[in-house]
């Protein structure tokens, strides 16, 4: 195993089960040989037999993560290398399915075990089912002094020049001609009107990307055309004791 870099895994975990029946069994049959012993040696056996029982229910599980892997190949809630969430906590590429257990990598490259039991009876948010493209919305606030249609203005702008960007109009929102980009204001907060405008992409990962720099690109030109973008902050008052 060593010199052809053979996993040992199974390997010894066999060895070590395969040990332990074997001393069970042996001394079990040596107890018996003696009289005075025979009474244990019918107990160590019958200990051998609830254990064989023990294993059979515990195999339950593994039943059940098999029929789930069969049951997930055969209605394709997700496929090998969709990107899924999980339990609205784990995201990843779908790596593998096997009879026991589905295995994601997520952005930091790790691998994230599932068994099939588990991630069959759980919400699934799959982004690649029918339609690999992303909806990024993209929320920011600008002063109640600013110009909010120019603020709406310039977000739709950077949107449309992405390079990632798709146009995810219908033909008939083309015949009615429904904007390329929509942006609205959506509240008006404390300190600041929230903006939010609506950026398509074509999977996942180029959202992201794109995602990242539109936030970089609308502030800056938010920066060169005066657009505030408001932040919290706290005044501080002394006063002098006399």
């Amino acid at each position: 195993m060593q010199t052809k870099h053979i996993d040992p895994t199974s390997y010894v975990f066999a060895t070590k089960l395969i040990t332990a029946i074997i001393f069970i069994i042996g001394i079990s049959f040596a107890l018996i040989q003696i009289p005075e012993m025979k009474t244990l040696g019918h107990s160590l056996l019958a200990g051998a037999g609830i254990l064989s029982l023990v294993a059979g229910l515990a195999s339950q599980q593994a039943l059940s993560n098999i029929m789930s892997g069969f049951l997930i190949v055969i209605f394709k809630p997700f496929k090998i290398n969709d990107r899924i969430t999980f339990n609205q906590t784990y995201t990843g590429t779908v790596e593998e399915i096997n009879l026991r257990q589905v295995v994601l990598r997520d952005f930091e490259n790790n691998r994230i075990v599932v068994p099939n039991s588990v991630i069959s009876s759980n919400v699934i948010v799959n982004t690649n089912l029918n339609d690999t493209r992303v909806c990024k919305m993209i929320e920011i606030g600008i002063g109640y002094n600013s110009d909010i249609g120019r603020a709406l203005k310039i977000m739709e702008e950077e949107v449309i020049k992405h390079p990632l960007h798709v146009d995810n109009r219908t033909a008939e929102d083309l015949e009615n001609d429904v904007p390329e980009v929509i942006s609205r204001v959506i509240a008006l907060g404390n300190s600041s009107v929230t903006l939010k405008v609506w950026a398509y992409s074509d999977n996942a990962s180029n959202g992201f990307v794109m995602y990242c720099d539109l936030l970089r690109s609308i502030k800056e030109r938010f920066d060169k055309e005066n657009i505030e973008i408001p932040y919290n902050y706290q005044n501080v008052i002394i006063r002098e004791t006399k």
